[in-house]
């Protein structure tokens, strides 16, 4: 998340916490789950001082962001889902580890030995089970729950987040819009981090006022 949050953090303050059993955080034996990672959140939340906050998670991320939303309405003041998993129309193991084979070429390709270690990290129990708890968590029963401002971002070219899917995501939320970057693949807040942080700086400001043209602000885009 580093390089979005480097060029988000001229406006903003920004955060990017490791959860528990993750980057340098402590490694509990016990893999925390959706709920468990969403409580996790509010408590940090909590601890350094934050009331509400707009928040921007990435592939699972975005699972977190959901589960934190429903339960925690009142914390987040909107979203930003870059490439939001598990598509319900691909929710085995095999079909995923395809589609993130196919997106490794559209990667920057520095990002693969950070991604290593971050795995290393983890564990291989924990990330076994990180994708467990992936693969079974319905995102889709959870969406229409999520009543704040959301911007779905998706790479065009994205394998794991297909634009059917991406569609279906944005209508199943009360309040949101698409916008499509191209030549992108899945995690633009790595490889195309200018273009992610353009269009999130726009999506807050369109949604800073309380008068807000909602038609106009749920019209998806590509740009």
């Amino acid at each position: 998340m580093m390089p979005t949050a480097e060029l988000l953090a001229t406006d903003y303050r920004v955060y990017a916490p490791d959860f528990p059993g993750y980057g340098k955080s402590d490694k509990p034996k016990h893999t925390l789950e959706l709920p468990e990672l969403a409580e996790t959140l509010c408590k940090w939340m909590d601890a350094v001082g934050i009331q509400r906050a707009t928040m921007l998670g990435n592939s699972f991320g975005c699972q977190i962001i959901v589960e934190f939303a429903v339960r925690y309405g009142d914390r987040i003041e909107r979203a930003i889902l870059q490439g939001p998993t598990i598509d319900r129309h691909a929710r085995t193991l095999p079909q995923q580890m395809w589609r993130l084979l196919l997106n490794s070429p559209l990667e920057d390709p520095s990002q693969a030995p950070l991604q290593a270690y971050d795995y290393w990290q983890a564990g291989w129990s924990r990330l076994v089970r990180t994708v467990q708890i992936s693969l079974s968590d319905r995102i889709e029963e959870k969406l229409p729950y999520m009543h704040v401002p959301t911007l779905v971002v998706r790479g065009q070219e994205d394998p794991v987040v297909p634009q059917q899917w991406a569609e279906e995501v944005v209508q199943l939320l009360p309040n949101a819009r698409l916008v499509v970057i191209p030549g992108g693949g899945h995690t633009l807040n790595y490889s195309r981090p200018l273009e992610l942080t353009r269009v999130t700086r726009a999506f807050m400001a369109a949604t800073e006022s309380p008068f807000v043209n909602q038609d106009k602000f749920n019209a998806n885009a590509h740009i």
